[in-house]
């Protein structure tokens, strides 16, 4: 039985916020806005994918403190307290991200937010199943799924759009040079610290030169080509345009554990060298490969001391037969401002036509980018604290658990945790939540990488506002659609008759990344149909996930058992994530997605032993 109050706030004024809210902490932290941050700040696909995987712990463990939350205080209580402490913690993020100890500094608050969100998730979770009864708790999944997944797609979308435009109007006027090929005439190759005395100006500038950089089309020999990279390595290592690669002996020693002598290396070295991308060979059958070439880069005007202006340079348009390939990224600095960076352009060794292409260099202040996000974040928690403060029903069954003593908490916490591994099926429904999402655990780790990653290296070469509007557009169409079909189908004929065909559909869209990598097409309109594809099938399929979770959980403590659900789901997410980067690394890009397409062989496994009540989740008319 309902309370007044809570019948007189339609659900409709506070689901859709409260399900918004409780999915942008989630998405920023554990999945791919923290990703795409930490790699825009120079960090490489396995440390950026292992660091923020390992932020899903709180969610993962949030089942041993969540039946605190049924003894103390009101559900209510815990969700505008969270909102609060979880909008503090993004300013103070904010806060960080310019400083010299942005890493540590970072993942630790963001480690504190996590447990706070976590926290908001169970008090949210048990105050959506009090609120309503289970007919409206039917109805409103594919609503409340649908605002989770826009808060999702915000995340990874509009905020990332956010980022990126501010990354590009900090920053200075962007470098552009082209590159083509030649029968007749080559620009000449210089092995020598160039000097072409660039004037100084009044505003910053990138200058580059040659400007148009020609190539004859005969191809070179390995060492030729060795030397030119060569050349530009130590050139910008000596002016630190870019870090000192350590040689393999301290590479090796920096790693010398029993664990990577005995486990890591050995098992990297199998999966590169037996499952591993081979790339296109890059020579010819007289051993030549394509000629290469330099473009040197110098700044205008030297940046204040202790700022940097960071050169992000990649394909533009044009041929893909010209490519980039050494000098991607290029840190100028107050000290090495008016020397020369190089960059490394190379023909494909089958080119034999005259042909052209275009390559972009982006610049800005990435850092400041970002906080400027997390600031906008912090504003908009303190906004939606003040709102559900007033706005949030009160059931009459929201209250805390009456005891006398701190024993008697600490009792039925023992009772109510214990309670969720006496029921049956436990262990089949345990599987189920670990292995639902095990494709959709891997994809998401990689998908914005490889959106971001320059076409040379396996990638799509999109900006970071290109990617943001490829899933805060379509992605968000599709997406909600697919989440809110999903909700209306399972209202009609139950989880029961809806579990295989929404199944299939979490899975089988990931074909949508293997196409993308296999072909890496450059139409936009081509990226957001396969995004579309894939987010449509996520929506509706992870409404299947998400009954199943409330049909288990259901009975005496079923805020506390919910949230032991949603740890065993986060644990489903963190396990394979934290390896994502680690296997897209050794596998390539194309075999990755194929990886990821044969994750889906044990979510389908599991499904035929499942037992469900036919009758679960079906909308019943008002008689």
């Amino acid at each position: 039985m309902k309370n007044n109050s809570a019948k007189k706030t339609s659900p409709w004024s506070w689901i859709p916020t409260l399900y918004f809210a409780q999915g942008i902490p989630y998405v920023v932290i554990a999945t791919t806005f923290a990703l795409i941050m930490y790699k825009r700040l120079g960090l490489s696909n396995t440390d950026a994918a292992l660091y923020t995987s390992w932020l899903y712990l709180p969610w993962v463990i949030k089942p041993l403190w969540s039946p605190f939350v049924d003894l103390l205080k009101t559900k209510r209580w815990w969700i505008v307290t969270t909102q609060f402490l979880i909008g503090m913690g993004f300013a103070t993020v904010a806060f960080f991200i310019p400083t010299t100890f942005f890493l540590q500094s970072t993942l630790a608050v963001l480690w504190l937010i996590a447990f706070s969100s976590a926290t908001h998730d169970i008090a949210a979770d048990g105050f959506y199943m009090l609120a309503l009864d289970s007919s409206q708790q039917s109805f409103f999944v594919g609503i409340r799924s649908t605002f989770y997944r826009i808060a999702s797609i915000t995340g990874q979308g509009l905020l990332v759009i956010i980022a990126g435009s501010l990354e590009t109007y900090t920053g200075l006027e962007p470098l552009q040079f082209t590159a083509e090929s030649s029968n007749i005439k080559q620009t000449e190759v210089m092995f020598q610290p160039q000097n072409d005395n660039v004037p100084a100006t009044k505003n910053m500038t990138f200058v580059a030169f040659p400007s148009n950089l020609v190539l004859n089309t005969n191809n070179i020999t390995t060492d030729s080509l060795n030397k030119i990279k060569t050349f530009a390595s130590k050139q910008n290592q000596l002016h630190n345009f870019i870090a000192i690669e350590k040689t393999a002996e301290e590479k090796k020693k920096d790693h010398d554990s029993w664990w990577t002598r005995r486990v890591s290396e050995p098992l990297g070295n199998f999966i590169k060298t037996n499952f591993g991308e081979k790339k296109d060979a890059i020579a010819g059958s007289d051993g030549k490969v394509g000629n290469a070439g330099l473009v040197a880069v110098q700044l205008t005007k030297q940046p204040e001391p202790g700022k940097n202006v960071v050169l992000n340079s990649s394909f533009a348009k044009g041929d893909k037969s010209i490519s980039l390939l050494a000098g991607e990224r290029i840190v100028f600095t107050s000290k090495n401002w008016n020397k020369p960076a190089y960059l490394v352009v190379q023909l494909d060794y089958k080119l034999k036509d005259q042909v052209k292409s275009e390559f972009k260099g982006i610049s800005g202040n990435i850092r400041l980018a970002w906080s400027i996000t997390f600031f906008i974040l912090a504003g908009f928690f303190t906004l939606i604290f003040i709102y559900h403060r007033f706005v949030l029903p009160r059931p009459v069954s929201d209250h805390p658990t009456v005891t006398n003593s701190a024993v008697d908490i600490f009792r039925e916490f023992g009772h109510t945790f214990a309670s969720f591994f006496q029921k049956p099926g436990v262990g089949l429904a345990i599987t189920f939540m670990l292995l639902y999402r095990l494709g959709e655990a891997m994809l998401v780790k990689m998908s914005s990488p490889f959106l971001l990653d320059p076409r040379e290296i396996g990638g799509l070469g999109l900006t970071t506002g290109q990617v943001g509007l490829v899933y805060g557009t379509v992605g968000v169409i599709s997406l909600t659609l697919g989440g809110i079909v999903g909700g209306f189908a399972a209202s009609r004929n139950g989880l029961k008759y809806w579990i295989w065909p929404m199944a299939l559909c979490i899975t089988f869209p990931h074909l949508a990344y293997l196409y993308l990598s296999w072909f890496t097409p450059e139409s936009l309109i081509l990226i957001n149909i396969a995004v579309a594809v894939e987010q449509f099938g996520y929506g509706f399929g992870f409404t299947a996930y998400m009954l199943y979770m409330i049909y288990f959980s259901d009975g005496e403590h079923k805020t506390a058992h919910y949230a032991i659900c949603t740890g065993f789901m986060a644990l489903g997410m963190m396990l394979p994530g934290m390896i994502a980067g680690w296997l897209q690394e050794l596998l390539g890009y194309n075999h990755f997605f194929i990886w990821v397409m044969i994750c889906a062989i044990p979510t389908l496994a599991i499904i035929p032993f499942l037992k469900i009540d036919r009758e679960f989740g079906i909308k019943r008319s008002k008689e």
